[in-house]
């Protein structure tokens, strides 16, 4: 099953649920299953950042945005890798090990979005979440990781990403791009196309990335329209 499929944890109550992926899907799935009396195991199969959800009771990524208008992003991840130090404790004893690009840099460099913490890690600390490898091949009844153990579990969920179905509605051949769904020009180009077609929110670089793409749309629309010639009522003239 992947996530988009999944809806309750209360389905899954008494069985053990492998959850592959560990990004905010992974965490917010597993935080689920274990709440309904599932008992997850979650893959974790790359470094990631884990960060609190609010600092100083302001959402991380709000106040993120605002650091960034007054500070240079090495010194944002600075503060916000200290914040999560100090209210998450290492990870890296619980198997979730931290990259060394920050998490904003990281976001924008490769698209890879900090884990904002909803209670996951505290269940991971608890035990009631167990972090487990990468798998190497799945069994008749479970799997097997890759540092050669085998477990079975009940119920297998996916959450490994999500793909973009825009080619399969716009009938459009030359924007999008029809195996992964992007458009076929990249970031930071990739929000204008042909007829007045527009795409924001492909850059893979969150919230941040879509704005940027947002303030580049206002522009050229304000471009066309003030470069068009006005024609008013005769009366006003």
């Amino acid at each position: 099953m992947h996530t988009s499929c999944y809806r309750k944890g209360d389905d899954f109550t008494g069985e053990k649920v492998l959850v592959v992926g560990c990004g905010n899907s992974g965490m917010e799935v597993s935080l689920d299953l274990c709440n309904n009396g599932a008992h997850p195991s979650m893959v974790v199969r790359d470094k990631l950042h884990v960060l609190p959800r609010e600092i100083f009771g302001i959402s991380t990524f709000g106040l993120s945005v605002w650091l960034l208008k007054w500070l240079p992003m090495r010194y944002v991840d600075w503060f916000l890798l200290l914040c999560a130090r100090i209210t998450l404790g290492d990870t890296e004893k619980y198997g979730l090990k931290r990259p060394k690009v920050g998490p904003l840099q990281l976001k924008s460099t490769t698209g890879k979005t900090p884990v904002l913490d909803v209670g996951t890690l505290a269940k991971i600390k608890s035990g009631h979440i167990k972090v487990v490898p990468n798998i190497n091949r799945f069994t008749d009844k479970g799997v097997e990781f890759v540092d050669g153990r085998k477990e079975e579990f009940n119920s297998v969920i996916l959450a490994t990403g999500y793909k973009s179905n825009v080619p399969s509605w716009l009938k459009d051949e030359e924007f999008f791009n029809k195996n992964d769904g992007f458009p076929k020009t990249r970031f930071p180009n990739s929000w204008k196309g042909e007829n007045g077609l527009y795409a924001t929110g492909f850059t893979q670089r969150g919230l941040m990335g879509a704005s940027i793409d947002a303030r580049k749309i206002a522009e050229d629309i304000a471009t066309q329209w003030n470069s068009k010639p006005k024609h008013l009522p005769c009366g006003l003239l």
